[in-house]
């Protein structure tokens, strides 16, 4: 009982630190709102940068309301770690707020992989559990730190970065977002599964492997059916 009601705790208050880090238009990486809101609305023909404001007259609380992010995400997969995230396509309110969190959970040994956010600077806060953290500069300089609960952790926009749970207790953040829609390539993914392929060549020489490895990897990295 008492170890729910710190995790409870924790979560209020990466909630009000997430609230505090983005309430000033200085920080937000998205254009300003010209208005109070304006709810997205998907099923617009209408395209832009961004969505189209749903009519005010249709707006609900509910567009404001997403409780994704309250219970643990399921953790039983290959990197032993999920991402749920609360933005824009699942919180319509958000549309041209220019923030949103996430929710990581992670197995002991779980990883979220390098990836990159070409659209937003993330602060990560840590619920409960230790994770080993790092982000690759563009000098090529690994910066890393081991973080427990209550602490937090910040990867600059755009730069190659990932979370490893090396402990043998579950463990999850919440990460916050300055931008309604971050946007993720995992870097393996990325390279190996995109649509159409990357040619082969191009990644024999770039990671100076053979032909068999590179379809190796493509079969361990795509979807299962």
């Amino acid at each position: 009982m008492k170890q729910s009601s710190t995790r409870r705790a924790m979560f209020v208050l990466a909630a009000i630190l997430v609230a505090a880090a983005f309430s000033t238009p200085s920080v937000a990486n998205d254009p300003d709102p010209l208005q109070d809101f304006c709810v997205a609305d998907p099923t617009s023909g209408v395209t832009l940068n961004g969505f189209p404001c749903k009519d005010p007259a249709n707006v609900t609380a509910g567009d404001f309301f997403f409780a994704g992010i309250a219970k643990a995400g399921a953790t039983n997969n290959t990197q032993g770690s999920l991402v749920t995230g609360a933005n824009v396509e699942k919180i319509p309110g958000l549309n041209t707020l220019g923030v949103s969190l996430a929710r990581v959970d992670y197995a002991p040994g779980g990883l979220n992989p390098p990836h990159t956010h070409p659209r937003a600077t993330e602060i990560l806060f840590v619920l409960y559990g230790e994770l080993d953290v790092g982000f690759i500069t563009t000098a090529n300089v690994f910066v890393s730190k081991h973080i427990a609960a209550g602490e937090v952790f910040v990867f600059p926009r755009g730069l190659v970065h990932f979370q490893k749970n090396n402990g043998d207790m579950p463990a999850a953040a919440i990460a916050a977002f300055n931008s309604q829609l971050a946007g993720t390539q995992s870097i393996a993914l990325t390279l190996f599964t995109s649509s159409p392929p990357v040619p082969e060549n191009v990644l024999t020489k770039a990671f100076q492997i053979g032909s068999k490895e590179v379809t190796m990897i493509r079969a361990k990295l795509s979807p299962k059916k």
